[in-house]
């Protein structure tokens, strides 16, 4: 099988149905993916999206060619937590303009997540757009939303989007707007012609970071962020974009009203995919149960990121996915097992059952079951490019998991004595006692024809080597 007969399935959330992935243009596949408000570390359930859609990317790379796949991931950097961070730091006599304070916060948070991501064997996307960078498109999408009659302003400061002018709103989330009114927490405002408008623009204090608009001094509102980096990045149409399901609804769905109804010539985006929500021993995370936990905070209890992404990618990605130590714990075990055996191979071809397994709707947890097989049978160079395809492993393998490097030729040769000698004598105690000795001492045993091969495994205690001698 060739990558050109392979056929990529993908859940689209709009239909929600599993449909034949087509491009519209197979020269560059474009992909936007909703990223992180910078206002802090983030947590275990915003890394998820970020490995859901990394192997996205990276199958898409893989089939189509690095260079015909455009993927935007974006920071909301205008949000209250941030600028609270950066009053705060003001007060406490820090240098700068409010504004720089704000930049610097934006920057560090930025760095952080950058790093972290790195961390699990992310690619950074090819665009990662600031909010911040794109203000002027915003306020020219918003200015066209009026001229055609979709938003108002309303007098004060704000503009609102007319949900009532757009027909098709709700499909994303398959609700109707009497439903949503009567299911969710509606903010009353005297502003609004209708309960489920939402802002494009706000006024802001002159305290507080802004921007000059035709509505007067102000910030966008948060959906209006993601339609405008999208329009500018890829187009009035392009192909995936994706995201949390926590997104659905409201943000998912006003990013289509907005765009469809600023751009009615394009289509937006044609497949929704959204990952499933995040647990921690089968509860979900929260402060208050004392099981929220950021990236950092698993890193720097010493599990490794390929042990984070191994985990993840056990689940798939539209189903709720259930954190556990013991996860961690079989995670690492195999991870282990599967570097001593890459490690120094040459990369073969990529095994077709894998592909085929991440190309039907990202069925990583299929991948990973045919990835024990390759290792049971001994493939390391198959084992190698599958491991590469997801994103377990790169060109080597991570310094935590190396084999140590130690020689135990002398080892090599006193089980080999042994054991032709047991060969004359019938007599093989000396050669159980010298093979359960190394192995005790994380040392794998193997003989054959050739002659005897000694592999120090990860868990080699050289000390307990000193009784064998």
């Amino acid at each position: 099988m060739t990558d050109v007969d392979l056929t990529i399935k993908l859940h689209n959330s709009k239909t929600r149905k599993k449909e034949v992935f087509e491009p519209l243009d197979a020269k560059n596949v474009r992909m936007y993916v909703c990223g992180p408000t910078v206002y802090d570390r983030a947590h275990l359930g915003n890394a998820r999206p970020v490995v859901v859609f990394d192997v996205l990317n990276r199958l898409l790379r893989h089939v189509y060619g690095a260079d015909h796949v455009t993927y935007v991931r974006n920071f909301t950097d205008v949000d209250d937590k941030i600028n609270a961070t950066a009053l705060s730091r003001k007060e406490a006599g820090a240098a700068g303009t409010l504004e720089e304070l704000v930049a610097e916060r934006s920057d560090e948070t930025i760095g952080w997540y950058l790093k972290d991501m790195g961390a699990l064997g992310a690619m950074e996307p090819d665009f990662m757009p600031r909010a911040t960078g794109y203000i002027a498109q915003m306020v020219t999408m918003i200015e066209g939303l009026i001229e055609k009659g979709h938003a108002y302003p309303d007098g004060g400061g704000h503009v609102l989007f007319s949900v009532k002018s757009y027909a098709d709103y709700g499909k994303l989330s398959g609700r109707s707007v009497d439903d949503m009114i009567a299911g969710a927490r509606v903010e009353v405002a005297d502003n609004k012609r209708d309960p489920m408008d939402f802002v494009l623009w706000k006024p802001s204090t002159d305290d507080l970071p802004g921007w000059d608009s035709p509505w007067g001094w102000g910030r966008p509102g948060w959906h209006i962020e993601c339609s405008a980096m999208a329009h500018d990045l890829l187009g009035e149409s392009f192909d995936i974009h994706g995201g949390g399901n926590d997104l659905q609804f409201p943000h998912h769905e006003n990013e289509i009203a907005q765009s469809c109804c600023a751009h009615p010539e394009g289509e937006f985006a044609r497949y929704w995919m959204h990952n499933e929500m995040l647990q921690v021993e089968g509860k979900k995370m929260s402060k208050s149960l004392g099981n929220f936990f950021t990236v950092r905070d698993l890193l720097d209890k010493g599990i490794p990121g390929e042990v984070i992404r191994f985990v993840f990618l056990s689940t798939h990605y539209g189903k709720p996915m259930d954190w556990t130590e013991k996860k961690a714990k079989e995670a690492e075990a195999t991870l282990r097992k599967w570097f001593a055996m890459v490690e120094g191979a040459e990369k073969g071809d990529l095994p077709s059952e894998v592909l085929i397994a991440v190309a039907d709707d990202l069925n990583t947890s299929k991948a990973l079951t045919e990835m024990h097989r390759l290792a049971g049978a001994g493939d390391a160079a198959g084992l190698k490019s599958a491991m590469q395809l997801v994103g377990l492993v790169g060109d080597v393998v991570p310094e935590w998991a190396a084999a140590p490097k130690v020689d135990l030729s002398s080892f090599e040769a006193l089980l080999a004595g042994a054991r032709e000698k047991a060969m004359e004598t019938k007599d093989f105690s000396e050669v159980d006692r010298l093979k359960t000795g190394l192995i005790e001492a994380g040392v794998e045993v193997r003989m054959s024809k050739a002659g005897v091969e000694l592999l120090p495994g990860a868990d080699f205690d050289a000390a307990k080597l000193e009784v064998l001698s």
